[in-house]
């Protein structure tokens, strides 16, 4: 038997693999790409010799001109087949585009290996920084090797109309962003897709300065360096938890020099600089692409996903550093409902036990994406033109915006109350503060079940069964009233006392369904005694949430010590919403100090958290403050009434 992709691996790999559109209707003949389009390889020279593998399908149809649609990924340009990938003009995928309608009107797709990695030359850098120093050799710069793939493909692929457009999701979506600096003129249109950008914050390695274990674990333990050019490794091997559960692996193993011990070497290589790079040093400031997106002459559509486990910070800082540094360009932006690369091959109506009423990714390709490029490419006219195409989870409602975020929007702050209160003012007297002891070899689960890596479902999990945790503080509005929407980003702004000297602080947006509400327990059954249904009704979906390592409260690149016992302020911006609370909902709020394996452990002791030892972790008692002139709460922005 062959080893199957870790959960995370395959999602990055399915996100930068060309994506699918809907099956044929049913008793129509299967569409063959082979039969429509040549395929051609290549290896294009760079301006320092290194080449790079590159993949050409041209349209059989001679008789027009079409524009170059390029995708350049460190996941390989071969095709998978029969289980393995495989490289060779006679190897074609089901489909190349990102979904049928780009086959159809005709495009020459392009999918290249970048420098270093599969089939072709040169060295490769994560994240290669786009300012470096010194490079060593064979090393490059996204930007000059986009621009030889485009001067080279102009001159030598015969039927094209001299427009290009590149797309790409996830890490692809990174090396999309990183072409269009200081862009080549032909480049008229990029997608730039759940971009990588800067991997430290609220990205993929760490969130509020608290590293992503489950996820990052679970990817570099398949996604290896290896020597290149090699067609290899033909599948990703999947590491071997020695249990279905996450939690007790991780758990058993503690510490994270332990966590790293049960890796190869090979396996170790990437992922060990990360977790050891703990604070906002110049590892991460050279490899952060956003303050470089300048030049861009080409419309740029960046797409994400309000429940991108892996990457949905990038996109906003994506669109929000072009907005401030090209002025004059189109610059759009497409949030939707969607887990990492959903939009590009699922049909987007639910995720996990959440419904949006609608096929959402089809919606997205049909009526956005495949519009921009044919604008863009060929010309036509696009009649669905909006800076920003916004789902609103909640009410499930594509909104259009003049701007992310929404500059209609008021800030308002929802403050902690005693015994448990939720409301937008602040709460009379009352008990001062609440607490718990966090007890770090007992920690606060992200699933209510056993997983490896970190499940796309989480993102809007039921958080019922956190509310029944001593080590879990909750808070809940009186029911609605009527409908509140919230747009952009989301505040916590804590006052907290630790008897510790280090804490993590993670606060979870909910929406509270009502205690009737259809849904749940639809299985059909047999004879036999059924499984137990959840019901909806009385859910807890996540909504947002997002930790803060205490230490880092002034500064990620200067981590503070807490002093035992004395009340310090604990502000940060968790990533943005756009979600309607509906009437006869409730809106609640969940503080706690773990969030495991998801995020690493805190030791709770002021230490250098990969070098810490298992007599470094210690239990602490944590108080949230609600008191006059320490009123904590979580500040939002929300929309006026009904648009």
């Amino acid at each position: 038997m062959k080893p199957r992709l870790t959960a995370l691996a395959l999602a990055l790999m399915l996100g930068c693999l060309t994506i699918q559109a809907s099956a044929a209707d049913a008793g129509s003949p299967k569409y063959s790409l082979r039969e429509h389009y040549t395929k051609y390889e290549f290896r294009i020279p760079m301006r320092d010799g290194v080449r790079l593998f590159t993949a050409v399908y041209v349209p059989k149809d001679a008789g027009k001109a079409y524009p170059f649609l390029i995708q350049r990924t460190p996941y390989s340009a071969g095709v998978q087949s029969g289980g393995e990938l495989h490289y060779g003009v006679d190897f074609y995928p089901e489909h190349i585009g990102p979904s049928q309608d780009f086959e159809n009107s005709g495009y020459i797709f392009v999918k290249q290996d970048v420098r270093g990695r599969y089939m072709s030359e040169g060295k490769w850098v994560e994240m290669t920084p786009h300012l470096a120093p010194k490079r060593a050799k064979g090393q490059g710069n996204e930007s000059e090797d986009m621009h030889d793939t485009v001067e080279w493909l102009l001159k030598n692929v015969a039927n094209n109309n001299g427009k290009v457009g590149i797309l790409g999701t996830s890490y692809p979506g990174f090396y999309t962003s990183a072409s269009i600096i200081d862009s080549h003129p032909a480049i008229k249109a990029a997608s730039p897709q759940a971009p990588v950008t800067d991997l430290y914050m609220n990205d993929d390695s760490y969130h509020g300065g608290a590293f992503m274990l489950a996820a990052n674990f679970d990817f570099y333990s398949a996604f290896v360096e290896a020597e290149n050019p090699t067609p290899l490794p033909k599948t990703w091997d999947r590491f071997d938890y020695g249990t279905a559960d996450g939690y007790e692996f991780f758990l058993k193993h503690l510490t994270l020099s332990n966590i790293l011990g049960t890796m190869s070497a090979k396996q170790r290589a990437l992922l060990q600089p990360t977790i050891e790079h703990s604070t906002y040093d110049e590892f991460w400031k050279t490899r952060n692409i956003a303050p470089h997106l300048k030049n861009i002459k080409a419309a740029v559509l960046t797409v994400g996903g309000w429940y991108d486990a892996e990457d949905l910070q990038g996109p906003l800082t994506t669109y929000s550093s072009i907005k401030r540094n090209n002025p004059g360009i189109y610059n759009g932006l497409v949030m939707g409902p969607w887990s990492h690369g959903a939009w590009g091959r699922a049909d987007g109506k639910t995720l996990g036990y959440v419904k949006f009423d609608a096929k959402t990714g089809e919606q997205f390709r049909s009526n956005i994406l495949y519009p921009f490029f044919e604008q863009h490419l060929k010309g036509v006219a696009n009649k669905n033109v909006s800076e920003v195409y916004a789902f609103e989870t909640g009410s499930n409602v594509w909104r259009n915006y003049a701007a992310w975020p929404p500059k209609q929007t008021q800030a308002r702050t929802l403050f902690l109350g005693p015994n448990g209160t939720l409301g937008w003012k602040q709460p009379a007297a009352g008990e001062a503060y609440d607490e718990y002891v966090a007890d770090p070899r007992k920690p606060v689960p992200f699933t209510a079940y056993p997983a490896q890596g970190a499940p796309k479902e989480y993102m809007v999990g039921d958080q019922r069964f956190a509310s029944s945790r001593p080590d879990v503080l909750t808070y809940r509005s009186e029911v609605l009233e009527e409908d509140v929407t919230l747009a952009g980003p989301v505040k916590p702004k804590l006052f907290v006392s630790t008897t510790g000297t280090d804490a993590d602080w993670v606060v979870k947006l909910i929406d509270v369904y009502p205690a009737e509400y259809p849904g749940g327990g639809d299985e059909e059954r047999g004879s036999d005694v059924p499984k137990p249904t959840l019901t909806m009704a009385g859910y807890q979906q996540l909504v947002r949430g997002d930790p803060l390592r205490g230490k880092f409260r002034n500064s990620f690149e200067k981590p503070e010590p807490f002093t035992p016992g004395k009340v310090e302020a604990v502000n940060y911006a968790m990533t943005d919403v756009n979600h309607t609370f509906r009437r006869g909902h409730r809106i609640m709020v969940q503080i706690q100090s773990s969030w495991f394996p998801l995020v690493d452990l805190n030791p709770q002791t002021f230490v250098d958290i990969p070098k810490a030892k298992p007599e470094d972790f210690q239990k602490a008692t944590q108080r949230v403050y609600h008191a006059p002139a320490m009123y904590s709460g979580v500040e939002v922005q929300v929309m006026p009434g009904l648009r």
